[in-house]
């Protein structure tokens, strides 16, 4: 036999013999530990989609050497080494297809000299929903006044693949100013979306069947363009708020800023008409947030009721802060005549001292989602503001207890198939905003919530910037960045006020 075909007769054979001595092997005789596992992320006791990525984790305990164990609960075993557990993308997808609908054990192995612990496992469950396969958010440092570098970016729920939709140095370079902010899309889809720019090269990019144009909707007498968008989910039209906004700092509150609305209307804008038109004016209600429900009838929103003690309404307003408190409505639409019914009252949080916003309902109509806290609209700023969900058949009002923190809960979205929430929270630092997911039944139940998982189990200590206003897709966003671009450069469509 020749030398060549020889080598590679004993490559073949060994080839495997090489990779199995190296696989971590499970020490039989570990000591039973009482300690509980503690892994950072907390991704214990969690129910996880089948169809998300890897949960890496590092163990937060002191050892020598380090062993884990993922051990199904139908079949299979994974096996990893090292304080750093990264899980491989294609035999954690294997993993997971095996255990849909069951559980699976974090089983973790400490060495300390010669002696093998074994900690209290953990069992998370992998439930048969999947989750939305995409998801978008802005990236901002959590300051108040710069916004130099900002993009909202796509992510890939089921792996790390991660990817710009815009980002405003691409138009706006050499530290100009050029705000970017509230994307939102048709029923979950990208083929019709939008955002908006502020500043440099201003207006609302609204892409409308895969095309791209600059919209002005400040016109005629309203206070501004569109601000907090909702598009209808079958028609081509999108409910705005339009704010006069302001801010104020606090030298002592650890809430650091103060965001208010001195005024603020709702309208609708008719994408293809180009034509927009005055939901309410009302000059003693502050009405922001709007949202549909998943049929398009009903139209949901934030409003107080606040009529100023002084003639400067911006001061009155500034200095009396913690008295102006939101209420939930909603107003019946009839999408053929694009006309509205009259305001409705849904939840009363004034009369319990307490201020709602930020309603979303469940794509099959049972629930609204929505924040509460002290007093105000934007509750991102509030450590008060946790999650609350009405029954609306019954008008039953609880606090999502699982879901809440000591500090902030705020923005939040459904999944498409209603089996999945993401929000905003601030439990980790204080500081930074961090998208959590968690589980919701029918009977709206919901699981543990976990922070998205990072490829890099460090990624969140390192990552100094705030993920804002999380919102699920079926599917990427399509429309290349350089049409957005050439739009951005274009003088405006100026809508039309009916």
């Amino acid at each position: 036999m020749k030398p060549h075909i020889l080598f590679i007769l004993l490559l073949w054979i060994l080839l495997p013999l090489l990779f199995s001595s190296c696989s971590p092997t499970i020490p039989s005789d570990a000591e039973e530990s009482s300690l509980p596992l503690h892994i950072y992320p907390d991704y214990t006791s969690v129910t996880l989609p089948y169809n998300i990525a890897p949960l890496n984790f590092k163990i937060e305990h002191p050892a020598d050497e380090y062993l884990t164990v993922l051990r199904g609960e139908k079949k299979g075993e994974i096996v990893l080494d090292g304080k750093s557990v990264r899980i491989g993308l294609r035999k954690w997808r294997a993993f997971l297809a095996e255990n849909r609908g069951a559980s699976y054990r974090v089983e973790v192995y400490l060495r300390s000299g010669a002696k093998w612990r074994k900690l209290i496992p953990a069992r998370n469950y992998v439930s048969d929903d999947p989750v939305d396969e995409y998801l978008s958010y802005r990236l901002i440092e959590p300051g108040y006044v710069h916004f130099n570098k900002l993009s909202i970016r796509q992510r890939n729920l089921t792996d790390f693949t991660e990817s710009d939709v815009f980002n405003n140095e691409i138009y706006a370079p050499g530290g100009k100013k050029a705000c970017i902010n509230c994307h939102a899309y048709q029923n979950y889809r990208t083929s019709s979306m939008q955002f908006h720019a502020r500043e440099i090269h201003g207006g609302t990019l609204i892409v409308n069947n895969g095309k791209v144009r600059k919209v002005n909707l400040k016109t005629g007498d309203l206070i501004s363009g569109g601000v907090y968008p909702a598009w209808h989910p079958q028609k081509n039209l999108i409910a705005y708020s339009v704010n006069e906004t302001g801010q104020v700092f606090h030298s002592r509150d650890s809430q650091k800023v103060e965001v208010q609305d001195l005024a603020s209307d709702l309208i609708l804008y008719d994408v293809e008409q180009n034509q927009v038109r005055y939901i309410s004016n009302r000059k003693d209600q502050l009405e922001t947030f709007p949202a549909w429900s998943p049929d398009g009838k009903t139209l949901y929103y934030a409003s107080a009721h606040y009529v100023p003690e002084q003639e400067n309404v911006s001061m009155d307003i500034i200095l009396n802060y913690k008295k102006v408190r939101y209420n939930l409505y909603k107003r019946t639409f009839d999408a053929e005549r694009q006309t509205f019914g009259e305001q409705e009252l849904v939840f009363d949080a004034a009369a319990l001292g307490k201020s709602a916003t930020l309603p979303r309902v469940s794509p099959d109509g049972q629930f609204l989602l929505f924040t509460l806290g002290a007093y105000g609209n934007f509750h991102i700023w509030h450590k008060s503001s946790d999650l609350c969900l009405m029954y609306l058949e019954k008008g039953w009002v609880t606090e999502l207890e699982r879901a809440n923190s000591n500090d902030v809960e705020s923005y939040h979205s459904w999944s498409s198939n209603g089996r999945w929430v993401v929000y905003s929270s601030r439990r980790d630092d204080g500081s930074y905003t961090r998208p959590y997911l968690i589980h919701f039944d029918n009977e709206g139940r919901t699981g543990k919530p976990f922070v998205l998982p990072q490829e890099d189990p460090d990624f969140y200590g390192r990552f100094l910037k705030s993920f804002n206003i999380p919102e699920f897709t079926v599917e990427p966003v399509a429309t290349p960045m350089i049409d957005f671009v050439s739009a951005m450069h274009n003088d405006p469509v100026e809508a039309k006020l009916q």
